[in-house]
């Protein structure tokens, strides 16, 4: 397996600045998606370090199986959890029972996403810089 880290932190970073780009814009669903993936691929970043096994999309998942090797914060896991209930929701109108996902995210919404993927972002480079 070729170590990617670095690919993955930098497009990490890269969806971080898309969810602070969609939030000014109004656009909050994409905000709190991309929140979520900024996270996710943080976490990849430090599994593909330490050669682990990276699969799914949930981030509180992702984390668990960084705790193997990492102390992980009880708060970080708690956002971790919210980050995951943005991953299919904020994309596909049949996920609600009406209305479509542009509709149903507010801007406290987002801004709280875009704070926990800051947080699991620092946390990862932190843990990078270890390994």
């Amino acid at each position: 397996m070729v170590e990617r880290s670095k690919d993955w932190m930098d497009q990490a970073e890269g969806d971080l600045e898309r969810a602070e780009h969609d939030l000014k814009g109004g656009f909050y669903d994409w905000a709190c998606f991309s929140a979520q993936q900024s996270a996710e691929e943080a976490v990849k970043a430090v599994l593909q370090k330490l050669g682990a096994e990276a699969w799914g999309h949930s981030v509180y998942d992702l984390l668990i199986e960084l705790k193997r090797n990492f102390t992980i914060p009880d708060d970080i896991l708690n956002s971790a959890l919210e980050l995951d209930k943005a991953y299919i929701p904020t994309r596909y109108p049949n996920a609600h029972p009406s209305g479509s996902p542009r509709r149903r995210y507010t801007r406290q919404e987002a801004e709280r996403m875009i704070q926990h993927a800051k947080k699991i972002l620092e946390l990862c480079k932190s843990l990078l810089s270890r390994t």
